[in-house]
């Protein structure tokens, strides 16, 4: 029963961090028109967040020390939920951009400290990212999806975009609950991380291991799956449409390119786990979105050229979830080290549609963006090899990052 119930915790928590960014983007458009703003202003609205990911993911660490996993990620949730309702009410631009920055920061924080909760709560974590990262895609997934219809409902676009509170509401009875289940434990943790001697402060996790060369390599790998991510969240769309497909089409392309990670992300992770060798798991999915994006150079069918690139996207996202998991030996230096992961990567996916965007403005088609990007997979690859399939010892982690 308390398996079930944390399972429920965790997919519910992960559910919540990708909807106040995707249930935005197919209203853009309407956004902008209602609120009087420019393209570059309301494309704040998706980037905010990712960055918002990037630069606030370090600050996991330390409100973990100090508040608990489980405490800090109920802020969290909260903080999410407020800013998404508060949209509800949005009729400028500075209140939206508001609620993207506020949105971002809980899910900057609530990322990293769930892959802490799993490692600490459940004695095969590699297993479980897959509940993990399928909820995020699932999330991802029910916000673009339903924006329009939520709109056409509800008849406005602030119902839509607020709509999604619910999930943090739902979520919250949750871990309301957990944490008053263990409030004792956690203090007694906190108390313990605060009193440990200056040897085991790196255990507690109190810090990031920057001057590590594993954890930067960790961090590259992570940036490179993002930047190759939201590169074709954001752009599959319109290429499709460059390739003479109407728009109704490229729309029902991006929604195929989403849904077929949601079985990915979640089934990868427990092969892996059942059958080890991480680093082909690793380059066949990166192999598979280098195929696809040759096939985006080419005539083959757009429809085919996406469930390549789902599946290669779909499984590459979840191992760089597990990869902190398996690097390390607690709840605490899991957390420090997707943080760490998280922190990094998201600031380099950010870049990702911006450097799309400029090419092809620069190129006049998207060949060039798509070739740049075929690039990035390949050092991505390199890196991978470079991971391999040992795994670094805690004890060598907590040196490098001390010294």
């Amino acid at each position: 029963m308390r398996f079930a119930f944390l399972l429920a915790a965790l997919f519910l928590a992960s559910l919540n961090l990708r909807p106040a960014i995707t249930s935005v983007s197919p209203l853009l458009g309407t956004i902008r028109d209602a609120l009087g703003i420019s393209n570059s202003v309301v494309s704040l609205l998706t980037s905010l967040p990712v960055l918002c990911m990037g630069l606030f993911a370090p600050a996991a660490v330390k409100l973990s020390l100090r508040f608990g996993i489980e405490r800090t990620i109920t802020l969290c949730l909260a903080l999410i939920g407020v800013a998404t309702v508060l949209r509800f009410w949005a009729d400028t631009a500075w209140m939206m951009l508001l609620t993207a920055f506020l949105a971002g920061v809980g899910i900057a924080i609530t990322g990293p400290l769930l892959s802490g909760f799993i490692k600490k709560h459940f004695t095969n974590p590699s297993a479980i990212v897959g509940i993990y990262s399928m909820a995020l895609v699932v999330g991802a997934a029910l916000g673009a999806g339903l924006a329009v219809p939520l709109q056409n409902s509800f008849g406005t676009w602030q119902a839509s975009v607020s709509f999604w509170g619910i999930l943090a509401v739902i979520a919250l009875i949750f871990w309301l609950r957990l944490t008053r289940q263990d409030s004792p434990a956690m203090k007694a943790a906190a108390i313990s991380a605060a009193a440990a001697p200056v040897a085991g402060k790196a255990a507690s996790g109190s810090r990031l291991p920057l001057r590590n060369r594993r954890a930067w390599l960790l961090t590259s790998f992570f940036g490179a799956m993002a930047l190759i991510f939201y590169s074709l969240t954001a752009w599959i769309a319109p290429i499709v449409q460059e390739m003479g497909y109407d728009k109704q089409t490229a729309g029902t392309i991006l929604t195929l390119f989403t849904l077929i990670q949601i079985p990915v992300s979640f089934f990868i992770p427990i092969l892996v786990s059942r059958f080890q060798h991480r680093m082909l798991w690793l380059v066949g999915c990166a192999a598979l979105e280098l195929i696809g994006l040759i096939m985006l150079q080419t005539s083959v069918t757009p429809w085919l050229t996406c469930i390549v690139l789902g599946i290669g996207a779909g499984g590459l996202f979840p191992m760089a979830l597990m990869l902190p998991i398996d690097e390390t030996s607690n709840a605490a230096d899991a957390s420090s080290l997707s943080a760490m992961n998280q922190s990094g990567g998201y600031i380099i996916g950010a870049l990702g549609p911006f450097f799309v965007g400029i090419v092809h403005d620069s190129a006049g088609n998207f060949h060039s963006a798509i070739f740049g990007l075929m690039v990035v997979v390949v050092v991505m690859i390199i890196i991978q090899l470079r991971i391999g399939n040992k795994k670094a010892g805690h004890t060598r982690l907590v040196t490098a990052s001390q010294k």
